[in-house]
């Protein structure tokens, strides 16, 4: 399962030594998105803690396990992060485009100049393709 959520709360490493070695993990707590958002705990283990990730309101997208196990007639339900990285960034390699610049999902409004916006009157709109609205028709919208 994956689940993008942001992390909210950071809990100290625990470590030990068992049966098979050493092993050490990292409780998270993240917050999902949403009109009833969600806190989670989800548990870290050995090389999956990067704490160049785990900052405080970075946007996470987990990969999840989640198990139940039952001890003494009681069920115990455990989250564990299989892989952890930012929900926002480019997985990706940019491309480029014909002029060599590369190529991005979001557009560079920074080299628009404000004077190639304006229009001398409604027939410059209405000769680019533009449809004038009624203002009527949005109020469902509105």
């Amino acid at each position: 399962m994956q689940l993008t959520a942001k992390l909210i709360l950071i809990l100290p490493i625990q470590s030990g030594s068992g049966k098979n070695g050493q092993w050490k993990k990292q409780d998270i707590i993240v917050e999902t998105d949403g009109q009833y958002p969600k806190k989670v705990c989800i548990t870290v283990w050995g090389n999956n803690i990067d704490e160049s990730l785990l900052k405080i309101g970075n946007l996470l997208k987990i990969d999840i396990n989640i198990e139940s196990r039952e001890y003494n007639n009681k069920w115990y339900t455990s989250i564990t992060a299989r892989k952890i990285e930012l929900a926002n960034m480019k997985t990706q390699k940019k491309s480029k485009d014909i002029n060599g610049k590369a190529d991005t999902d979001e557009d560079d409004w920074s080299t628009i100049d404000p004077e190639d916006l304006k229009f001398d009157s409604l027939d410059d709109i209405n000769k680019g393709g533009w449809q004038k609205i009624n203002p009527e028709d949005l109020k469902p919208y509105l």
